[in-house]
């Protein structure tokens, strides 16, 4: 709105540069490619992505069987040699405990899995997502998180495109106030040495 009022209040203004003109159509057309584009690349993203991860999840389905596996002891997770709080924090929420599971395949296999089991016991069960060849994988992505990142994916496109529209107006209005000083240091040059002299028309 203030760009299309800068251009009807430089229309037909006596004072009016041609790099005034210039600034105020500059800021038109950067709002409306905003306005306009920034939903599109929003949505073309969003709906890329989607189309993406779903392929992955299905991929990832064929590839990753459910099984249940059977506790056979408690056990500890293999301490890490330096601190890291993302892992200390998963191994707040998951026990360690050494199971034994059937792979798609017909092959058994044990070792020390993690299980969200809050007091597991020998006997207990709990299932164990592997490959077809028995080893443990995490789970499939499901359909509402891919929605959740491709929603995601589409806001960041979106911003970009505005941020990359106004940063295209930042430089080309930059280059233009560096032309208007150019021509004011000229003009000056000009006028500047009889600046003030009686008869020189000042």
């Amino acid at each position: 709105m203030r760009a299309a009022v800068g251009i009807w209040r430089w229309r037909r203004n006596p004072l009016r540069r041609a790099t005034d003109l210039c600034e105020a159509w500059l800021a038109l057309v950067a709002a409306l490619l905003i306005v306009t584009a920034a939903p599109a690349v929003g949505w073309v993203t969003g709906a890329l992505t989607e189309e993406s991860l779903r392929q992955a999840i299905r991929v990832q389905r064929l590839q990753r069987h459910a099984t249940t596996a059977t506790v056979l002891a408690p056990a500890e997770f293999p301490r890490p040699t330096a601190f890291d709080p993302e892992t200390a924090a998963a191994d707040g929420r998951r026990r360690a405990v050494a199971a034994k599971w059937t792979a798609p395949d017909g092959s058994r296999h044990s070792g020390t899995v993690p299980t969200t089991l809050p007091a597991p016991r020998p006997g207990d069960t709990f299932p164990l997502w592997t490959d077809g060849s028995g080893r443990m994988v995490p789970r499939p992505m499901d359909t509402a998180t891919a929605e959740v990142h491709a929603a995601l994916a589409g806001v960041g496109a979106a911003l970009a495109w505005g941020l990359l529209v106004e940063c295209a107006r930042r430089l080309v209005l930059w280059r233009l106030v560096r032309r208007r000083h150019a021509a004011l240091d000229r003009a000056w040059a000009a006028v500047g040495p009889d600046w003030g002299r009686t008869g020189a028309g000042s």
